[in-house]
């Protein structure tokens, strides 16, 4: 796994001695970082990498230009790894680490002033096969409504036979993309379909 474009384009990220991960592809990152460029995205972004594990979307989109990124992980052998590769990167400056449990905190905002522009979304397949209102990831789509910007993004990642549907709270589905078993779908507020 690496980063690979941008400032750091070429740079290997380390990676936990697990299983739990889902690493992504370089092809289905580089698919995916296409698709935000249509959304003027990570340039200049604040992102928050939920579910992030060695955080691979976060450093991809520093590399990128995005002005700052938090990364929401909960387990400490990860988190430990992830650290590694934010130094390595020399992103220490631009990024914070929270160990927290994503589905109850969302993409914390500190004391509210600052929302942010994109947030990855990517759970455990097993968490994310129930999409109803109100299973875990549509709680978490619920929260992260006061999260995000109004003309904010969020993409989901999540087994390629799930199929999230239209609406979550202040969110809607714009975009859905399929790549071999995994699937994606950007979500925009609905507020800013009139604006």
């Amino acid at each position: 796994m690496r980063i690979i474009a941008g400032t750091k384009k070429g740079m290997a990220l380390l990676s936990p001695r697990t299983q739990s991960s889902r690493p992504i592809t370089d092809r289905v990152k580089e698919s995916l970082f296409s698709v935000l460029y249509k959304y003027d995205l990570p340039e200049g972004a604040r992102v928050a990498d939920l579910f992030s594990g060695v955080g691979s979307m976060g450093l991809e989109s520093l590399s990128r230009g995005a002005e700052f990124v938090t990364f929401v992980e909960k387990d400490p052998k990860v988190i430990a790894v992830l650290k590694q590769n934010i130094e390595k990167a020399g992103f220490v400056e631009e990024s914070t680490v929270l160990r927290t449990n994503a589905f109850k905190a969302g993409a914390p905002v500190g004391d509210g002033s600052e929302k942010y522009d994109l947030v990855f979304v990517d759970p455990p397949y097993a968490t994310s096969m129930n999409v109803q209102p109100d299973s875990p990831l549509g709680g978490l789509l619920e929260l992260l409504g006061e999260q995000v910007t109004a003309d904010g993004i969020v993409i989901v990642r999540t087994s390629g036979d799930v199929t999230l549907l239209e609406e979550y709270g202040q969110f809607k589905i714009v975009e859905r993309r399929k790549w071999g078993t995994m699937a994606v779908s950007i979500l925009t507020k609905k507020e800013c379909e009139s604006a």
